[in-house]
C-alpha cells in the first residue's frame, strides 16, 4: 500500500500519525473536519476537510486510497451529552468502515480506547486482575467507551463479510511532550491517576503502532491495547498495587514501574516496542 488516509488529522494523535506515516514514505491524505480545505494543521500535509458523519462525504473522502488510519472521533467522554457522543461517534466510525468496505480497501487500522476496559477504576471500581490486558473486556461505563464498543462489533462482522483486516489500537492515555511536565504534580497522591491504572502512552509511539498495524500480517478483527512499558509514577508498580488493590489478583510480574496495562500481545503480534517514556523526559522525583 502507498496512499493511507487519516482521519482526525488535525487532532493531537492524528498531527504526529500523519506525519510519521508521511515520513516513513508513504503518501498520506490528511482528513479533519476542523480547519479550512488545504490549512496545515496537520503538519506538513495540506487538509482535506471531509464531515464523516456524511456517508457520501467519507466515501468521497477515502476514494483512491490503500488504507485508513481512522482517528477521528469525540475524543473522551464529557465533551457533549451523553447521546451526542455516542450517535456522533457510531456515524463516524460505522460511516468509515462502510467506506472502507465499498471501496475495497486492503486494512482499516481505528483507534480505540483502554476506557472499553472497565475504567474509570477506583477504590469502589477495582479491575478483576492486574495487569489488565485485552480480555478484561467489554466493560464501558460511559457513551464514549459504549461507542468504542459498538465500533468494535462492526469490525468484527465487516471483517468477516470483506476479508479486510480491521486492526484496532485500544489507546491509553495520550502524551506529548508538552504534557510532560505536569507528571511530577501526579506523585503526591497515588489515586490522582488510578482511573486508568497511571496508564499512558507517548503520541509518538501511537504513531509507531498506527504504522506497525498497517502492514502487520493479521487477519479478521483484532484490537490491541497500546501503552507505554511503564506508568506515571514513581511508586513501584508492586507498591501501587498492594496500597490501591491489596485484594486484585496480579496474574504477571510487576517489577520496577511495570505498566499495569499489558502491551505483550501488541509486541507478539504487531512487532510493537514503546520507544519513549516520561522518564527520559522530565526528571524523576524520586522513590
Amino acid at each position: 500500500m502507498t496512499v493511507v488516509a487519516v482521519t482526525g488529522a488535525s487532532g493531537k494523535t492524528g498531527r504526529t500519525v500523519a506525519q510519521h506515516l508521511a515520513e516513513s514514505g508513504l503518501e498520506v491524505r490528511a482528513i479533519d473536519s476542523a480547519g479550512p480545505p488545504g490549512d496545515r494543521g496537520s503538519g506538513p500535509l495540506p487538509l482535506l476537510r471531509a464531515d464523516l458523519t456524511d456517508y457520501g462525504q467519507t466515501v468521497d473522502a477515502l476514494h483512491g486510497v490503500d488504507a485508513v488510519v481512522h482517528l477521528a472521533a469525540i475524543p473522551a467522554p464529557g465533551f457533549f451529552p451523553d447521546a451526542h457522543t455516542l450517535s456522533t461517534n457510531n456515524a463516524i466510525n460505522g460511516n468509515v468502515f462502510l467506506a472502507a468496505v465499498k471501496l475495497g480497501l486492503q486494512r482499516v487500522v481505528w483507534a480505540s480506547s483502554e476506557t472499553t476496559l472497565g475504567f474509570p477504576f477506583g477504590d469502589d471500581a477495582p479491575p478483576r486482575y492486574l495487569p489488565v490486558d485485552e480480555a478484561h473486556y467489554p466493560m464501558p461505563h460511559s457513551t464514549y467507551a459504549l461507542s468504542k464498543v459498538v465500533a468494535a462489533t462492526m469490525a468484527d462482522h465487516l471483517a468477516d463479510w470483506s476479508g479486510i483486516p480491521f486492526v484496532g489500537l485500544c489507546l491509553s492515555n495520550v502524551h506529548e511532550l508538552s504534557d510532560y511536565p505536569k507528571v511530577p504534580s501526579y506523585q503526591a497522591d497515588v489515586r490522582s491517576r488510578v482511573f486508568n491504572l497511571w496508564g499512558y502512552i507517548d503520541v509518538r509511539d501511537v504513531a509507531l503502532a498506527c504504522r506497525l498495524a498497517l502492514t502487520a500480517p493479521v487477519t479478521g478483527s483484532q484490537t490491541y491495547l497500546i501503552a507505554a512499558d511503564d506508568t506515571l509514577m514513581d511508586t513501584p508498580s508492586a507498591e501501587l498495587t498492594r496500597q490501591v488493590f491489596p485484594d486484585v489478583p496480579v496474574t504477571g510480574a510487576l517489577d520496577g514501574y511495570a505498566s499495569l496495562l499489558s502491551n505483550r500481545l501488541a509486541g507478539a503480534e504487531l512487532g510493537f516496542r514503546p520507544e519513549h517514556s516520561w522518564r527520559d523526559e522530565v526528571p524523576a522525583t524520586g522513590a
